[in-house]
């Protein structure tokens, strides 16, 4: 109810009777974003995969300004307005989620093994940081088609591979790839969460400069108008009130 942002889920009404919770919201037709990707053989072009990221970066900006972590960030939790090559993308599912205070850090084992952060499977306390962790695994994932550590048949060397080992950038579709979306994802994917690429600097980053672009330059030419700074954050594609 809170996060009214046009790519966060809209919550309706939550009801009940004797048997069951009853929870309303919006549909979205094109079902979640992995079957859309899977329809797709997981390859979307850098543009697409560039403007699909920026808005489920201002989604999670919008939610990190309420002091909102998700802590379960993956395709499966987010949907798809429609079909189609155009759809809209909704974040949902913040069964996981948490209010986390400026200096708080957590420690709850929290997330979906293959998206989680490096320090919640060190038993690390951890903050909001967690999130563009997840975040650099998606877009890894949408840019070739596979997750950068997996393994089919042994979680522990999931584990072994997220703390310990960079991510690959093999393969013939990596040469196709730009060197803004490699500099993107290695810095989301740094094991190091002081060091890690925060969501401003994501924002503002020159891959979504080269595909985005309107934002970053609308921002940094009133850099003095904190409310609006906030507006073209928040939004995707034009500075409105959310």
């Amino acid at each position: 109810r809170v996060c009214n942002h046009p790519n966060i889920i809209k919550l309706y009404d939550v009801f009940e009777n004797a048997d069951y919770y009853y929870i309303v919201m919006e549909y979205c037709e094109g079902g979640d974003f992995f079957t859309y990707l899977e329809k797709r053989k997981f390859r979307l072009s850098e543009s697409r995969a560039a403007k699909i990221m920026h808005k489920m970066f201002t989604a999670v900006y919008f939610i990190h300004s309420y002091g909102i972590a998700h802590r379960d960030l993956k395709p499966e939790n987010v949907l798809m307005t429609s079909d189609g090559n155009d759809a809209d993308i909704k974040i949902l599912d913040f069964g996981l989620s948490k209010i986390i205070c400026p200096q708080e850090k957590c420690n709850e084992p929290y997330g979906t093994l293959s998206y989680v952060a490096p320090e919640i499977l060190l038993d690390e306390p951890y903050g909001k940081e967690v999130d563009l962790w997840s975040l650099g695994i998606i877009t890894y994932l949408i840019l070739c088609g596979t997750l950068p550590f997996d393994h089919k048949y042994s979680e522990e060397e999931i584990a072994k591979k997220t703390v310990n080992e960079n991510p690959p950038y093999r393969g013939s579709i990596w040469t196709k790839i730009s060197a803004e979306a490699k500099d993107f994802v290695g810095k989301l994917l740094e094991k190091d969460p002081q060091k890690r690429m925060t969501i401003k600097e994501a924002l503002e980053h020159e891959w979504f400069q080269k595909y985005v672009g309107k934002i970053v330059y609308e921002r940094q030419r009133s850099k003095d108008v904190p409310a609006l700074n906030f507006e073209l954050y928040s939004t995707t594609g034009e500075i409105t009130h959310v």
